[in-house]
C-alpha cells in the first residue's frame, strides 16, 4: 500500500466503478447529448498573501496558494499545480472507464506530468514581450498500466483516455472565456 494511495493494496485490482452504472450514464447521454452538457461553478476568496480558497460542491475548501519563489507561503499547491493535478486526475478517471467499459481488470495506474511554464511575465507586471507565453506551453504524461490485458491493449486504453479526456481537451483546444466586473 502507497502512502499516496491509502485504499490500494499494491497487486490487488483497484477498487471498481459499476460497470453497468458506466453503461447507463453513457446511454442517457447518447439519448439525450443536452443532458451531458453541464455548467461546473466554483466560488473562490482571496485569504491573502496568494492564498485563495476554492468552493467546489458542497465540498470542504480547496487552499491554493503559490511556493515562496512566487512570493506565496507555500501552504497549498499553485493554481498550475492543480491543474496538472486535475489533468492527471482527469486521464485516471478515463483510464478507469474506458478499462471497465472493455472489461479490463487494472491493478495499477500511475501518471507522472512534467509541464513547463514560463513565469517571466510576473502577472503582467514582468518582462510582457510580445514573443512571451503566460501559462503552460509543453506538457509531458507518462503513465504506468498493470492489469490483466495485454500490452497493446493498455495502450490504447490509454489513447483513448488522453483523446476523451475534459481536461486535456482543455489545455489542448482553445475555450471562450470571458470576464467582468461585478
Amino acid at each position: 500500500m502507497s502512502d499516496l494511495t491509502p485504499n490500494h493494496t499494491a497487486g490487488e485490482p483497484l477498487e471498481p466503478i459499476s460497470a453497468e452504472d458506466l453503461a447507463a450514464l453513457a446511454a442517457k447521454n447518447v439519448e439525450n447529448p443536452e443532458g451531458g452538457r453541464k455548467v461546473m461553478r466554483t466560488h473562490t476568496e482571496a485569504d491573502g498573501r496568494f492564498r485563495n480558497y476554492t468552493r467546489i460542491r458542497d465540498l470542504e475548501p480547496v487552499l491554493v496558494s503559490e511556493p515562496p519563489q512566487l512570493l506565496g507561503d507555500n501552504s497549498a499547491p499553485n493554481p498550475t499545480e492543480v491543474a496538472q493535478a486535475a489533468l492527471g486526475a482527469c486521464i485516471s478517471v478515463g483510464i478507469q472507464a474506458i478499462a471497465t467499459h472493455r472489461g479490463v481488470t487494472l491493478t495499477d495506474i500511475q501518471i507522472d506530468i512534467e509541464g513547463r511554464i514560463d513565469v517571466s511575465p510576473t502577472w503582467g507586471v514582468g518582462d510582457t514581450g510580445a514573443d512571451k507565453r503566460p501559462g503552460v506551453s509543453d506538457v509531458h504524461v507518462k503513465i504506468h498500466l498493470e492489469g490483466d490485458a495485454d500490452r497493446e491493449t493498455l495502450d490504447q486504453i490509454q489513447k483513448d483516455a488522453i483523446e476523451w479526456s475534459p481536461v486535456v481537451n482543455t489545455y489542448t483546444r482553445p475555450a471562450t472565456l470571458t470576464s467582468e466586473l461585478v
